[in-house]
């Protein structure tokens, strides 16, 4: 029985913990809100009556999501034009729908671990728990990887164990020691207080031996990149009639670049499919060609053979190299159920929202001699598929969009999953974006240097080739995962064990 009586009560503190989790994430990086909400949601949950877990569990979800994705309102009412009440009532189903992952989870947490005493084994099955829930929300339903507790941890020691394990691993430490540190100052043991003092110095100092281990070496060979961020409004990108004057600001903005520099554009730079808009770049090439310069762009690619239509990464000069996005984004790129979805609001009609995911294996791009791994927008927030590309690139490149989101928290969310794969691969990652935030960060995680938002910029910098794996990249995340399964059946052993 729970010391506070009123569901609605619980309900509210529920809520309230979801919302911590962003809390502790960019823009405000209080990251250790994110193991006391995990750790808080397993209090919740273990004094709970067993039918009340699911609504507990509901009601965090929806505070998880309503805050950690509150970016979605931007996208269906300013670019999908939708009427405020509108857009507030999809972006609440929205995180209402997706907060039934948690319920699924409470509902694990039901069958398996409730009720029984608190201990260090069921500290490990909640953590199992958790961990599973982050990863099923990679692929389930496509995947929507947001809001991992994991990210908020890149600024501290813990990120030493991101190379060893993703970002899946500084999950599953943080909530267990937020449950360790949680089970001691309720149960009042002196056992469980030595175990969660323990636990953290060889948490945070395994972390701080591991960040100083060099992974992946320097091939002693530098390029110059040159990122262009032209700021392009999205109201004007797919207006035919602001074409030349798009293409104009991208060429003025790179005559900014130095010779030999590789100039970046940023995904859908060129609001043209790629056969129509080489006679446009001529011009643009011709300058660039003439100070051995390489041109990379984002620009949507039309497969007239097969009638199918890709969001790309095409290399114009100074290489070679095609890619199509294979993780596309629901809605933004293609719209499920579109048979009863298009036509009702524009959101369900946006511009370029019937593309078709690229292969799953495609060749890097291959630009001055440089091998670079490229993911467009959302692919950079799943790790295993950053890693994949990572083993035999000498950087990584990632462009996007992220007008999208407008003046949110999107962003600042978005380039610090960035920064996570550059940690967990040791690659230097160049991040070109049409309005922001346009990076680069070194293999630490760290950025190096960025342009502000929301104004024509040009970033130049170095970046550093690498060679050699990290763990993970060798990896992946399953040792992480069949640790978080080994964790919950562990758990689940031991509660029937005490149970005969």
């Amino acid at each position: 029985m729970s010391i506070i009586k009123p569901l609605w009560v619980r309900a509210i503190i529920a809520a309230l913990l979801g919302v911590a989790v962003t809390l502790s994430l960019a823009p405000w990086n209080y990251w250790p809100l994110g193991a006391l909400s995990a750790a808080s949601l397993w209090i919740l949950w273990h004094k709970a009556k067993s039918t009340e877990i699911l609504r507990l569990a509901w009601c965090y979800g929806l505070g998880f999501f309503g805050a950690g994705i509150s970016w979605v309102y931007v996208s269906i009412h300013e670019h999908g034009n939708a009427s405020v009440s509108l857009a507030a009532f999809l972006t609440l189903l929205f995180c209402a729908l997706l907060a039934i992952l948690f319920v699924i989870m409470g509902w694990v947490y039901r069958r398996f671990l409730h009720p029984r005493p608190l201990d260090i084994s069921h500290a490990l099955a909640f953590t199992g728990l958790w961990v599973l829930n982050e990863w099923i929300r990679t692929w389930f339903l496509t995947g929507f990887p947001w809001v991992f507790v994991g990210y908020g941890y890149i600024d501290t020691p813990l990120a030493g164990w991101a190379p060893v394990g993703g970002v899946f691993a500084l999950s599953f430490i943080a909530c267990l020691l937020g449950c360790l540190w949680v089970l001691a100052l309720t149960q009042k043991r002196l056992s469980y207080g030595i175990a969660a003092v323990g636990a953290s110095l060889l948490a945070f100092g395994g972390g701080q031996i591991l960040d100083n281990r060099e992974w992946t070496q320097s091939k002693q060979s530098t390029t110059y990149v040159a990122i262009v961020q032209p700021n392009t409004p999205q109201s004007m990108k797919w207006d035919r009639r602001y074409y030349a004057s798009i293409l104009d600001n991208l060429g003025h903005l790179s005559e900014r670049a130095k010779p030999g520099d590789i100039i970046i554009w940023p995904e859908a730079a060129v609001p043209r499919y790629y056969h129509n808009a080489l006679e446009d770049l001529k011009p643009a090439l011709a300058r660039m060609n003439k100070q051995s310069q390489a041109l990379i762009s984002g620009i949507p690619f039309a497969n007239r053979a097969t009638q199918s239509y890709h969001n790309s990464i095409a290399v114009f000069s100074g290489g070679e190299g095609l890619y199509h996005k294979q993780r596309l984004v629901p809605f933004g790129e293609y719209v499920p159920l579109q048979s009863i979805l298009r036509g009702l609001i524009d959101f369900f009609d946006l511009p370029m929202s019937n593309f078709s995911s690229g292969d799953a294996r495609q060749a890097p791009l291959w630009v001055q001699n440089q091998i670079i791994a490229p993911s467009i927008c959302y692919e950079v927030v799943y790790p295993d598929l950053v890693a994949r590309g990572a083993r035999r690139a000498d950087w990584l490149l990632t462009i996007s969009n992220d007008t999208w989101f407008g003046d949110s928290i999107g962003p600042l969310q978005h380039m610090q999953m960035a920064q996570m794969r550059a940690l967990e691969t040791q690659r230097y990652l160049v991040r070109g974006t049409s309005n922001g935030i346009t990076a680069i960060v070194n293999p630490k995680g760290q950025i190096v240097n960025q342009t502000p938002q929301f104004e024509p910029a040009v970033l130049r910098g170095a970046v550093e080739s690498r060679q050699g794996s990290t763990p993970f990249m060798q990896t992946g995340s399953t040792p992480i995962i069949v640790l978080a399964l080994i964790a919950l059946l562990y758990g689940r052993h031991r509660q029937a064990a005490a149970k005969t």
